[in-house]
């Protein structure tokens, strides 16, 4: 399994230029043959692309220095070096590319969508050779211009996944459970905290014309915007999406305390995140304690829906209902 990495720095150079020739026309009956020294061919740039295929910035991670080909140098000939080749790095959509300088993070793109792509550090331009110096003043210029010279730069790469849908709550909440129930995601299950690691994304298949991406996020707890937990690593996957369900385990007690702490370290974190549509759900209505706590779901005071991740009772209609508002308008 691919390990899942959503944050690196790496080392970027485009390539320099090559330089301009000079040489002189030296052929056999030719007596006075005049400057033909080529240019310098451009350096490679580096350029960044979109890629669905692409999961994980893991590559990056452990590879972490990329340089795009150098220029060729001009020839004899008047013939102009070749271009350097370009070197064309592959992320996943939602990956945001900053370069960093003197401790600042510059946001150069936000590459959202497959295709999408960004010259991020463009090649030197070729010297120019002696042929191009020649002038009816000076016949024999002895001259030519060096390739441009590129520095490296310092790009740091942040993945926030894309999903419609955001599952929140805490560990054992059941957002495992629901999200391989309701699409072809499989992620890992049991009984224990933080059995999820990484974000999973499954696409949800209501009908031929009905979908919409869903993603389990790892579990929050208390004090997860300050670090605790895996909470603080994953809250900007939840960034993107339109709507969040706030799974809530219905058969355990204290229901309006974890309601609240889940809602404050969103706040903690983004609280402009606050605004997004939110669903709340109870979960494990199949299980008898879960009758006696829904009295204190009620004083939450929001309209709730309930749901059995394991039998699948609710689910559709609550699949359903993630369907209109995400298409108010269909």
């Amino acid at each position: 399994m691919i390990e899942f990495i959503d944050e690196t720095k790496i080392w970027i150079k485009a390539g320099n230029g090559g330089n301009g020739c000079v040489a002189f026309r030296r052929e056999k009956f030719i007596e006075k043959g005049g400057p033909w020294g080529g240019d310098g061919g451009n350096g490679g740039s580096v350029i960044f692309e979109a890629k669905n295929n692409v999961k994980t910035l893991s590559d990056f991670y452990y590879h972490r220095h990329f340089r795009a080909g150098n220029g060729k140098n001009g020839e004899g000939n008047n013939r102009k070096g070749a271009a350097g080749e370009d070197k064309i790095l592959y992320v996943p959509p939602g990956t945001i590319i900053k370069e960093l300088r003197e401790d600042k993070e510059i946001i150069l793109v936000d590459l959202e969508k497959e295709g999408q792509k960004i010259v991020v550090d463009k090649g030197g331009k070729g010297g120019i050779g002696n042929a191009r110096f020649a002038t009816s003043i000076n016949r024999t210029p002895r001259i030519a211009t060096s390739g441009e010279k590129r520095e490296e730069k310092v790009i740091k790469l942040e993945l926030k996944i894309i999903a419609q849908v955001g599952i929140i709550g805490f560990p054992n909440a059941g957002k495992s459970t629901l999200l391989s129930k309701v699409s072809n995601a499989k992620p890992k299950i049991a009984d224990y905290p933080f059995t999820t690691l990484i974000p999973y994304l499954g696409m949800v298949n209501l009908d031929q014309e009905r979908f919409f991406v869903m993603a389990d996020i790892p579990g929050l707890i208390e004090n997860a915007s300050k670090g605790a937990g895996l909470g603080i690593k994953f809250l900007k996957h939840i960034e993107r999406t339109k709507i969040l369900i706030h799974l809530i385990d219905i058969s355990l007690p204290d229901i309006s305390k974890r309601y609240y702490s889940i809602r404050k370290e969103i706040e903690n974190y983004n609280s402009d995140l606050l605004n997004k549509k939110e669903i709340i759900v109870g979960n494990k209505i199949d299980i008898p304690e879960s009758a006696k706590n829904m009295e204190e779901l009620k004083n939450i005071g929001k309209e709730f829906y309930l749901i059995s991740a394991i039998t699948g009772e609710g689910i559709k209609e609550l699949l359903n209902i993630i369907w209109q508002e995400l298409n108010p308008t269909l």
